[in-house]
């Protein structure tokens, strides 16, 4: 078993620690770095991952690594489920969300809590729908996080995942590696005070099992039906699958 990597090389705490403490010091500039990084890309992905949901109508659905609630905000506008749940290990970024359910009055419809992906506090069989829009490569123990994911969903149920992946095709693989090692890590650094999170976002992108991987990933913890669809050559990819 190879070492997870982590924010914080010199650091005892844990992945899941690290993680959790690297997203509560960037969580005040995260949302404006992400659109920008992204040069506002990542809106019109997470619209393609909610998409997938269309046609099955969830009517409860759990956001996990919910952050600042970017994602469940999109797929209550899409979708129009009766309510979804967010839970995310960083209360830095729950207190966002937070602020962000209050301005807009969707308290009744959109509620987060502090968790930890790989220990559900639900009841199994309780969502129509699961939902990780960029959290399944922070997860400490990938297999417990999925495992959880896929208890706690119901019968028929789908989960919808975001992730980045590698692009393969020359130049947009030279280019992206280019943009995450270089000017990623510069740009969080500038707004955020906190290098250490924006160059571990490309070793932890290098780290994860994309694609064929994944799915395979996800067919051994009992997902059905798994899908993998690649976006932008590449850069990032939704992975789907059933209960």
């Amino acid at each position: 078993m190879s070492t997870p990597v982590t924010p914080y090389k010199n650091q005892q705490a844990t992945k899941k620690e690290q993680v959790a403490s690297m997203f509560n010091s960037i969580s005040k500039t995260y949302d404006f770095l992400n659109h920008f990084m992204s040069l506002g890309i990542d809106i019109i992905w997470r619209k393609k991952a909610i998409g997938e949901l269309k046609k099955n109508k969830p009517q409860h659905i759990l956001d996990v690594a919910t952050g600042t609630g970017d994602f469940a905000f999109e797929a209550l506008k899409i979708l129009k489920p009766e309510k979804i749940t967010g839970v995310d290990i960083s209360q830095g970024m729950l207190d966002i969300a937070a602020r962000k359910i209050k301005q807009r009055n969707l308290a009744d419809k959109f509620e987060v809590r502090l968790g930890d992906s790989e220990k559900l506090l639900f009841d199994s069989d309780t969502f129509d729908a699961v939902t990780v829009a960029y959290g399944v490569r922070n997860f400490e123990n990938l297999e417990k996080g999925l495992a959880d994911m896929l208890r706690v969903l119901k019968p028929g149920g789908k989960a919808v995942i975001l992730e980045f992946s590698k692009p393969k095709v020359f130049p947009v693989k030279q280019l992206y590696n280019f943009y995450f090692h270089y000017i990623t890590p510069a740009i969080g650094k500038l707004f955020s005070k906190d290098s250490n999170a924006y160059s571990y976002l490309p070793e932890s992108v290098q780290a994860f099992p994309d694609g064929k991987n994944f799915t395979a990933l996800m067919n051994k913890i009992g997902y059905r039906d798994t899908k993998s669809r690649p976006l932008a050559f590449g850069i990032c990819s939704i992975y789907t699958g059933i209960k």
